[in-house]
C-alpha cells in the first residue's frame, strides 16, 4: 500500500492537449501536487493523462489503474506507477480504494459511473469518509436532482444537505478544499 495521500481524480479519456477541459485538469493536477498530494487516475488519455501531467510538472507522484479490459487504451507517459487490473469492475474499486480522496471533472457515462459509485460509498458508509469535490458546475444538475428527490427524507439521507459532495468552482478550490479535509 502507497505511503503518500492520494486523490484519485475522475474524468473524460477524450480531451486533448490545448482543450479547455485538459488545461483545467492539468493545472488540477499541479495544484494537488502543490498540497503534497500524489494523483491517481484511470492512466489513460484525456483528463487522466492531464492531471498526471500536471502533478509531475508539479513535482509530485502519479499512479495509474489501468485494466486489461481496455485492449486498444495506452498508458499515458505520466504515470510513474501502473497499477494494472483485469476487469473494468475491478479498475474503479482499485481507483476508490486507493484514494483519501477524490475529484471528478467533466466526462460522460464512465465518470458518472465512478461519482455515482464513489458518491453512494460514502453515502452509504461503505468506507470511511473521504472528501469528494466535482470540478466546475458540470455535474451540478445531476446532484441538484438526486438531492431533490432525496430531500423528502433529510434525516434518513446524509447527503441531503451536500455534505458528501462539494462544487469547487475552480481547480484550486479542488485541491484546498481536500487539502482542508483529507483525515
Amino acid at each position: 500500500m502507497p505511503t503518500e495521500i492520494i486523490v484519485t481524480v475522475f474524468g473524460s479519456s477524450r480531451p486533448r492537449e490545448g482543450s479547455t477541459d485538459y488545461e483545467e485538469a492539468r493545472v488540477l493536477g499541479r495544484a494537488l501536487a502543490k498540497h503534497g498530494f500524489a494523483v491517481c487516475s484511470g492512466g489513460y488519455g484525456g483528463v487522466m493523462e492531464a492531471v498526471s501531467r500536471g502533478a509531475k510538472e508539479g513535482g509530485g507522484k502519479t499512479y495509474g489503474v489501468t485494466a486489461s479490459f481496455f485492449k486498444s487504451a495506452k498508458l499515458n507517459r505520466w504515470v510513474d506507477v501502473e497499477v494494472r487490473k483485469e476487469t473494468w469492475e475491478e479498475r474503479l474499486f482499485e481507483l476508490i480504494r486507493l484514494a483519501h480522496g477524490f475529484v471528478a471533472c467533466k466526462g460522460g457515462t464512465g465518470t458518472l459511473v465512478e461519482l455515482a459509485v464513489v458518491w453512494e460509498m460514502l453515502n452509504k458508509s461503505v468506507m470511511p469518509a473521504k472528501p469528494f469535490a466535482v470540478l466546475g458546475h458540470f455535474w451540478a444538475p445531476i446532484l441538484d436532482r438526486v438531492r431533490e428527490v432525496e430531500l423528502g427524507h433529510p434525516a434518513s439521507w446524509s447527503e441531503a444537505n451536500g455534505r458528501l459532495v462539494y462544487i469547487a468552482e475552480s481547480p484550486g478550490e479542488a485541491a484546498q478544499h481536500l487539502h482542508n479535509n483529507v483525515k
